[in-house]
């Protein structure tokens, strides 16, 4: 819990004595504001049109919480990602204020469209950067009061700086960028909102208001809901009247929420594997403890120079450090000297406002931080830019007052102009990557070289655009780096077997299965290539086990009947078509299978119900219209089968085979120049369709004879 030291008005400081020695005016309250709001927005504007990327597909494109069919509540008992709570796969990140706020930018926008989203983002930006002067302000200089009642700010200008740096700062790029990165945006506006708060309870009076300590600890619960390390903001260290009363509100409200945040968990703590966090599974307690330090240098470079940005750190990115004489030792150990140094600077300084502003600056800097330092528990990453957003206000806040105390002008002047505008640019620029995966996932290539998830990315990102020659290597370079990376073998098996390149195919998906045999996808897809290559039993084995560890898997059953059909095993393959359709009710292509499977077998009766049953579910399926006016043609239902032609042209009009088969309908039914015009019209848009060139030869004859034999 974040230790924050808030003293009465009676123990305020006095005029911070390095302030007037910043090269910035000092602003009214509200144009401080205004000036770090905008700065917020010029280095982040650049984002509000981006696409939804990365994170942003499972938990607000696939998310069924956003969408207003799905019930309210739904947000209360599943986490960020749209998972139950109770399930053992649920990463357990239990965020409904988030989602709430993802399901309102749905109901607004009326549906999937990313430029809301990100420009809400933009703007919890600039508010929380444009906050941070206040909280800023009282860190620095204390809390006191002037004769109105308002909260006296003894360093506007320490503080603004402050602020501004935390506007710019680079590192936040994925958390205001990347949609999901709402979390964390959230979670920081009600940490300040249950700070400020807590800060009113020590009025103009030297009287302390426990009201305002409970809409504190609501605030407080608020920003947990938002994100987990929002119950950093409790306050513990009070030095006040009544300190028992606060200390006792502080504590109680702490472990009810800690309590309630281990209930919901349900089913414990997440379960994290090897690949998301190597160094939480290192041989011994003692290189555990290197590499989360190490992890720790690697983060705090980040602060200091922001420029290696990655969207994902895990996979190879780090290398472990396996021995003590490893080089990397240094900079663990260069991190200590550097905190022990202000640690030593904050406890044992003459100087009150030294002691003051290094004490809080650091607490700020690491407490926020500590819920990710694998200290507690593992956690799923090994570094992640978003979960710096609260400490990079730590690390401002210590970088202005490092600045505060450069006694020559023009030389601060000069630092602090540039370190602006480096971080303006590197903003944009990096906000720029985050409007698409493409630009995304390629920028980590020179940032992450040996990350076999960020070659696995470009590659799906390749593929997604049809692009598969060039997505297979990617994928390859992912296997050779992580050989027992599934899910790219998965997908290079599915480049591969579209290319026909089956034996390869097999290999891959095989060893996929034989890695992790719960793989369900790497099953059912072993199982379409088995039936390639005429491998029906062990095609069949593939699939029931897709199905064993997928028990709701429509598109494995849909794939089961096809293989059933093509052994002539017809009952087998309606059973599994129908299983398909009644776990995925608009399943398009099961329903049409059991129509033509019925219709090519003479059960032209069945193959009606069925149509007919499956256009009250998709009443706009060209395929299954075709499908059904064919069986309606052969049962002498012209009229109908008519309808239902016409109805599947108006939405596919260069479908040549129906065309084609309107044409033989117009033939049998007699209406020959009909007929001879939907023909015409097949054989334009594909002058090879197998047997219209006869079909139309036979009606012209028919037409030649008719036309002679006329009086």
């Amino acid at each position: 819990m974040l230790m924050l030291s808030i003293t009465s008005c009676n123990m305020a400081l006095t005029e911070v004595y390095w302030d007037h020695h910043m090269p910035l005016p000092k602003l009214a309250p509200i144009q401080a504001k205004v000036t770090v709001a905008l700065v917020a927005l010029l280095c982040f504007i650049n984002s509000y049109d981006g696409e939804f990327v990365f994170d942003d597909s499972e938990a607000i494109v696939n998310n069924k919480d956003l969408r207003p069919t799905a019930p309210l509540n739904n947000i209360w008992s599943n986490d960020f990602w749209g998972s139950n709570l109770s399930s053992n796969s649920s990463h357990k990140s239990y965020r409904p204020l988030t989602v709430l706020t993802f399901r309102l930018n749905y109901l607004v926008a009326g549906g999937l469209h990313p430029v809301g989203f990100h420009v809400l983002n933009i703007v919890l930006h600039a508010v929380i950067s444009a906050l941070m002067i206040d909280v800023f302000a009282i860190l620095i200089g204390g809390l006191a009061y002037d004769e109105k009642g308002r909260i006296l700010n003894h360093a506007p200008k320490t503080s603004l700086l402050a602020a501004v740096f935390f506007a710019a700062h680079p590192v936040h790029t994925e958390s205001v960028a990347g949609i999901v990165g709402r979390a964390d945006l959230l979670c920081a506006l009600f940490f300040q909102l249950s700070f400020l708060t807590y800060c009113k309870a020590f009025n103009k009076d030297d009287r302390f208001s426990v009201q305002w300590v409970v809409v504190s600890l609501l605030l407080c619960a608020a920003a947990m809901l938002c994100k987990e390390q929002g119950i950093t903001v409790l306050v513990s260290e009070i030095f006040r009247m009544g300190l028992l009363t606060r200390l006792a509100l502080m504590g109680l409200g702490g472990l009810l929420m800690l309590y309630a945040r281990w209930r919901i968990m349900g089913t414990g703590p997440p379960a994290f594997t090897e690949v998301d966090n190597p160094a939480s599974f290192a041989e011994s307690v003692f290189l555990r403890i290197v590499n989360y330090n190490y992890y720790y240098s690697l983060n705090a470079w980040l602060l200091l120079c922001p420029w290696w940005l990655c969207f994902d750190w895990s996979m190879g990115c780090v290398p472990l450090i396996k021995s003590a004489t490893d080089w990397r030792m240094v900079w663990l150990l260069l991190l200590w000297c550097i905190l022990i140094g202000l640690i030593s600077q904050a406890l044992c300084s003459q100087d009150s406002q030294r002691r003051r502003t290094l004490t809080l600056g650091l607490v700020l800097l690491v407490v926020p931080f500590l819920p990710a330092c694998n200290i507690f528990f593992r956690v799923g990453f090994v570094i992640a830019e978003r979960v710096l957003y609260l400490s990079s206000a730590g690390y401002c806040l210590l970088l202005a007052y490092s600045l505060g105390h450069c006694f020559c002008r023009w030389l601060l002047c000069v630092m602090v102009l540039a370190l602006l505008c480096v971080y303006v640019v590197r903003c944009a620029l990096r906000s720029h990557q985050w409007r698409s995966e493409q630009s995304l996932f390629s920028s980590a290539l020179s940032v992450c070289p040996l990350n076999a998830k960020v070659h696995y990315n470009v590659g799906k990102n390749l593929a997604d655009k049809g692009n598969t020659s060039a997505a297979v290597s990617y994928y390859r370079e992912a296997v050779r780096l992580h050989p027992t990376y599934v899910h790219a073998m998965n997908n290079l098996g599915n480049i591969l077997k579209e290319k026909n390149e089956l034996i390869e195919a097999e290999q891959l998906l095989s060893k996929a299965v034989s890695i992790q045999p719960d793989f369900a996808a790497a099953w059912m897809n072993l199982g379409i290539v088995q039936n390639s290559l005429q491998k029906f039993e062990k095609a069949e084995k593939s699939y029931w086990n897709a199905i064993r560890f997928r028990r709701k898997y429509p598109d494995c059953y849909y794939n089961l009947g096809r293989l059933y059909a093509d052994q002539n095993r017809h009952i087998d393959a309606l059973n599994a078509w129908r299983n398909a359709t009644v776990l995925k009710p608009d399943h398009s292509l099961a329903w049409n299978n059991m129509v033509i499977l019925l219709d090519n077998t003479g059960n032209l009766g069945q193959a009606e119900l069925i149509g007919r049953e499956a256009l009250r579910l998709l009443p706009n399926d060209h395929t299954i219209m075709f499908s059904l006016a064919n069986v309606l043609g052969k049962l002498q239902k012209y009229k109908e089968s008519e309808g239902f032609f016409l109805h599947a042209l108006r939405i596919n009009p260069n479908a040549a085979s129906c065309h084609g088969n309107l044409a033989v309908l117009y033939h049998r039914w007699g209406k020959l120049e009909l007929a001879k015009k939907h023909y015409e019209l097949s054989l334009k848009l594909d002058p090879e369709a197998p047997g219209t060139r006869d079909n139309y030869n036979m009606l012209r004859r028919k037409l030649d004879q008719l036309k002679h034999s006329a009086p």
